[in-house]
């Protein structure tokens, strides 16, 4: 493929990264007096994966010192033995920029595997629901965690508390009775083009909040028997208002996601991509 795309970090993150795994050097390349020695290294995939962060994961090697040949693209299936790049240079910047490049692909292939597990799985039984990950991803790490989410085909729920509005149960303590058709009134005034999303627990909650006017009903760890139950009623008198959105959400993995997109889930939010195990990269360093 030649030249990495644009990458998801700076170039003064990716270089953060490096002077976090060598910052004054790499002590044993240097004592054994190898670092001039020109050298090759080559990544493939040992397990089937999907592809992520390739291209800073290239772009690291390069700022290591090396040229990069870029095999695959974040966002591609990789069958086992498959390549997914190639670099050249001096041991010293190979060996400075291999593990970092490596885990960062491990890592992060292992949460786009993972969303694609879940879409692939969702899909299966309903062609058209949507999955998105939630904003539970390792603090400081939210750059990668949506560029593998995004990788694996999945949409993100919430980038953060600034661009979209969930009501959750915590917000409603400080407001003590007061009715959800306010929240919505007080809502739509101070945010006129977003959709109103709210968390709730119970069915009765969700059909007071559909009731209410909020345009998505978030339903926190419904089993999906209660989201084919509350989606049923929904649709039951959507001649009275516009049927909101309901997702499922709480405890959804690939395991079980099937059965919340047969139960008519319109979409379904989880995190558990971010628990992934880390797909396996096959390295080779050789001299040349």
């Amino acid at each position: 493929m030649g030249r990495p795309a644009p990458t998801v970090a700076s170039r003064a993150e990716l270089e953060q990264l490096l002077l976090d795994d060598v910052p004054y050097g790499d002590l044993t390349t240097e004592a054994l007096g190898i670092g001039a020695m020109p050298g090759s290294m080559q990544f493939t995939a040992r397990d089937r994966m999907v592809l992520a962060l390739a291209e800073d994961a290239a772009a690291i090697i390069e700022l290591a010192g090396c040229k990069v040949d870029l095999r695959a693209s974040s966002g591609a299936v990789l069958e086992p033995g498959s390549p997914i790049l190639t670099a050249h240079g001096p041991a010293s910047a190979l060996l400075r920029g291999w593990k970092v490049a490596q885990t960062l692909i491990e890592i992060w292939s292992g949460v786009a595997t993972a969303a694609r597990a879940i879409l692939d799985a969702a899909r299966a039984v309903s062609p058209h629901i949507a999955i998105a990950c939630t904003r539970k991803n390792i603090p400081g790490t939210k750059r990668f965690a949506v560029a593998a989410v995004k990788a694996g085909g999945v949409a993100m729920h919430r980038l953060g508390l600034s661009e979209t509005v969930l009501v959750f149960p915590e917000h409603r303590a400080f407001l003590g009775g007061m009715p959800l058709t306010a929240y919505v009134e007080q809502l739509r005034r101070a945010t006129p083009e977003k959709r109103l999303v709210i968390e709730v627990t119970s069915f009765e909650s969700a059909v007071e909040a559909a009731v209410a006017g909020f345009d998505v009903i978030q339903a926190e760890k419904f089993v999906p028997a209660e989201i084919g139950a509350l989606v049923a009623r929904m649709k039951a008198m959507a001649s009275v208002w516009n049927r909101p959105i309901v997702a499922a959400a709480g405890g959804v993995h690939a395991g079980n996601v099937a059965a919340y997109a047969q139960a008519g889930a319109d979409i379904v939010v989880t995190s558990s991509p971010y628990l992934a195990r880390p797909c396996d990269v096959q390295v080779r360093i050789n001299p040349r």
